[in-house]
């Protein structure tokens, strides 16, 4: 025998010692249906060793000499077949921690009402171990059909577990939903601001959804002072009971908002000829006495003086009786030439 053939032999002997260094060992994936792909890797549990320091597994572990077609269910496994054998939560992590061979992603809602909403598997898998806690008991591993706030508040979804009792109640909607922060324009005066995180402090969201406002904003009627002050929309708290009325200070809303402490008005050739002073009139009467019963916010059609003297504008309250007489001493208005 020559050299050759005797190197070629003590090969041959070594493969067929070691046959699973005579295979080429891959990771397998598996396509599941609805659970994504799962990554089984030959060279991490040939790689396991035992307590003895001896590796823990062999093909012959797993494999007879059989190839089968067979498709496990997650059921088959938790009753010991396939994977479960080992992984039983004895010999190896328990077939039920799905997330340890199932990849598990942060999902996105597209809420209408109140835009995306993030549900993280990654934070809920920390408090509650077992996925078959809500797969498929609650949800199929696919896509599931939409379920409303009032089907969860009757358990459904979400509600099953949010009950204010094992966790916190679906009524605490901005745990899950962002609150923005709303801005109306108002014009001529400044914007007026909403404040969701303020009004959350002290109220629920059911308090004023849907019976006051719709969550979808676009779905709102535009609704005005007036309106409010009968009681519509923030007037329906904003009433100086519940809270302040939305005939108090306007600058609590509206941001920004500030009285020009006095209006000049002129004539046809620009030459002044009266002023108003808002400073002196808030001081005894409230915005909403004059705006917008007797007048829009902004600039107003101009009005003649037989027309106050019949009541509009000024003559409302310059009657001679709530205050002097729009008919009596001009140069209290009007500056002398």
């Amino acid at each position: 025998m020559n050299r050759i053939t005797i190197i070629a032999a003590a090969l041959m002997a070594g493969l067929l010692a070691s046959p699973a260094m005579a295979l080429s060992l891959k990771d397998i994936n598996y396509d599941t249906k609805d659970a994504g792909k799962v990554v089984f890797s030959h060279n991490k549990h040939l790689a396991k060793k035992n307590q003895r320091g001896t590796p823990a597994f062999s093909c012959a572990t797993c494999h007879e000499g059989k190839k089968t077609k067979k498709r496990y269910t997650m059921e088959d496994m938790y009753k010991g077949q396939s994977c479960g054998a080992c992984h039983n939560g004895k010999q190896a992590f328990d077939a039920h921690e799905c997330s340890k061979c199932h990849q598990v992603k942060e999902i996105v809602y597209q809420v209408k009402e109140t835009g995306p909403t993030h549900f993280s598997h990654t934070k809920h898998l920390t408090k509650v171990k077992d996925c078959a806690t809500c797969h498929t008991k609650l949800y199929k591993t696919g896509k599931n059909p939409t379920v409303s706030m009032a089907e969860m508040e009757k358990g459904k979804s979400c509600g099953f577990c949010h009950n204010n009792k094992k966790a916190f109640g679906v009524d605490k909607c901005s745990k899950c939903h962002k609150s923005p922060e709303l801005t109306y324009t108002t014009a001529p005066v400044p914007k007026a601001t909403f404040c969701h995180a303020f009004h959350t402090s002290a109220y629920s969201c059911k308090d004023c959804h849907n019976t006051i406002v719709k969550p979808d904003m676009k779905k709102n009627k535009r609704v005005s002072m007036a309106d409010m002050e009968k009681g519509q929309s923030c007037g329906a708290c904003h009433d100086g009971k519940v809270a302040f009325s939305v005939k108090g200070d306007c600058a609590k809303c509206h941001t920004g908002f500030k009285l020009p402490a006095k209006m000049t008005f002129k004539n046809k050739k620009g030459t002044v000829i009266g002023h108003f002073s808002h400073e002196f009139h808030t001081a005894a009467y409230s915005c909403n006495d004059c705006h917008t019963k007797l007048y829009p916010y902004g600039s107003g059609k101009r009005v003649t003086m037989k027309e106050m003297e019949k009541g509009a504008s000024c003559g409302a309250c310059h009657d001679g009786k709530s205050a002097f007489s729009v008919k009596g001493d001009c140069l209290k208005c009007h500056k002398s030439s």
